[in-house]
């Protein structure tokens, strides 16, 4: 009960209720004492009065007037002379004087709330004001004890009807919150699982109704998500069903090209000028052909694991992938690898690493095509990343490529190229948690950062 919004909703009211009913009692119990004491005053008014007409009371009809008026003394001053109109004995000695000619409300609850938390047996006096112009003041003398009882079954009774009125307010209040606003919201939550089970379905999309505003402009926009993800869902569906089929296309057209890429080094044996001349853009073309195809696969494969974090040397891939980029170049003094790593080891997927820096210091290897170059790598760390920079003094990068640096088949560097390698690159670092980016580019050359956080070692 307490974990749902109706039920806290009950709770907070019946909180609320009873915070004001609070508010209320305390006020209420200050007006009660003085109508207490007004009440008294006035009975001591009368019996004086009608004493003061008759100055021959026996002493017993007194002490009935006394008695009926609750009190031991009145007091009663009239052109300026104070007069003691009855008296009895006094079983102890006045304890506290209250006057309630003009208190202030702070005044009046406060000797309130002190009055009915006491419980001894004492002599109090009040100060008043006689009715119909009296006379200038009265006093009467009374016992605390009957004023604490009669203030405590106020209290009691005011407590009682606080409880009752806050239970009803706050069930008829839960009711209407029920029916008004978690109703709504709950089928809200059943609309969205049973589109989660079959997203597909059109008959899941929920269908506002509430006539609430506000519930109704969210039912309206859960509706429209619905909508909008499950046509993504379909489009989604056959973009996997034609990405399968290319898939199975490249693979195919791998082999394919495969073969022809064996006649064609066959024919670079002919003596043939025409065939000598016309051979090697032919291997070229075969050769990207095969390379496309090969990206297209990495690309597209569905069961690329996620990255199995070890710790090793970064200097070993490092060096392993310029070797293999020193090797497919025409001429060993062609270009310049620089390499600082003041790093021993990182944490990463090294299969996953080594493909990564292999696509940067190739495109940057390619970016030269037959000029000299340099290409620098530098590995560095701080409290937070692992950090492995890339650095060329090539021509830098197109301006339409860097908008869609990361895009697949769209952000090629290359007229040639598929747009694939650092779209894959991006991707894998990002299973790292970390991030691949252009820092620099200008006609100086470009240079991409990859960062991988330490997290927990």
């Amino acid at each position: 009960m307490f974990n749902t919004l109706s039920g806290r909703f009950l709770i907070l009211t019946i909180v609320f209720v009873m915070l004001a009913e609070v508010l209320i009692f305390v006020p209420s119990i200050a007006r009660f004492r003085v109508d207490y004491f007004n009440t008294r005053i006035e009975r001591a008014q009368i019996a004086s009065l009608a004493l003061l007409a008759d100055d021959i009371l026996s002493p017993e009809l007194e002490a009935e007037l006394l008695q009926n008026a609750g009190v031991y003394n009145v007091v009663l001053v009239r052109n300026e002379t104070r007069q003691l109109a009855l008296s009895s004995m006094l079983p102890s000695p006045v304890a506290d004087t209250y006057d309630l000619r003009d208190p202030g409300i702070a005044a009046l609850i406060i000797d309130a709330l002190y009055e009915v938390t006491r419980t001894d047996d004492r002599i109090i006096r009040a100060v008043g004001l006689p009715k119909l112009d009296g006379g200038e003041l009265i006093e009467i003398t009374l016992d605390a004890g009957p004023l604490q009882h009669a203030m405590r079954e106020y209290g009691l009774r005011i407590l009682w009807l606080s409880a009752i009125i806050s239970i009803l307010t706050a069930v008829l209040l839960n009711l209407v919150v029920r029916w008004v606003i978690v109703r709504p919201i709950a089928y809200l939550g059943r609309s969205m699982n049973e589109y989660e089970k079959a997203p597909q379905d059109a008959r899941w999309i929920i269908q506002p109704r509430s006539s609430v505003i506000e519930l109704q402009e969210a039912e309206i926009a859960l509706s429209s998500l619905q909508s909008k993800l499950s046509a993504a869902l379909r489009q989604r569906q056959r973009l996997a069903q034609l990405g399968e089929a290319v898939a199975k296309v490249s693979h195919d057209l791998r082999n394919i090209l495969s073969t022809v890429q064996l006649l064609s080094d066959r024919l670079e044996e002919s003596d043939d000028p025409a065939i000598q001349r016309l051979a090697p853009k032919l291997v070229r073309s075969v050769s990207r052909a095969i390379t496309l195809s090969e990206n297209t696969l990495a690309f597209g494969r569905a069961d690329e694991h996620t990255p199995r974090l070890q710790r090793f040397c970064v200097g070993e891939i490092i060096d392993d992938v310029v070797t293999q980029e020193i090797l497919a170049l025409e001429r060993e003094d062609q270009i310049q690898f620089q390499v600082m790593c003041e790093v021993d080891e990182v944490r990463a997927d090294p299969e996953q690493l080594y493909r990564v820096l292999q696509n940067l210091i190739r495109n940057a290897r390619q970016a030269f095509g037959a000029s000299r170059g340099e290409i620098d790598i530098v590995v560095d760390e701080d409290e937070a990343n692992w950090t492995i920079t890339v650095r060329d003094n090539g021509p830098g990068l197109p301006v339409k490529a860097v908008k869609y640096l990361f895009h697949p088949f769209s952000g090629g560097t290359k007229r040639e190229g598929s747009g694939l390698g650092l779209a894959i690159a991006h991707e894998l670092v990002a299973g790292h948690g970390g991030t691949l980016r252009l820092q620099d580019n200008s006609e100086k050359g470009a240079c991409f950062q990859i960062t991988l956080p330490k997290g927990q070692i």
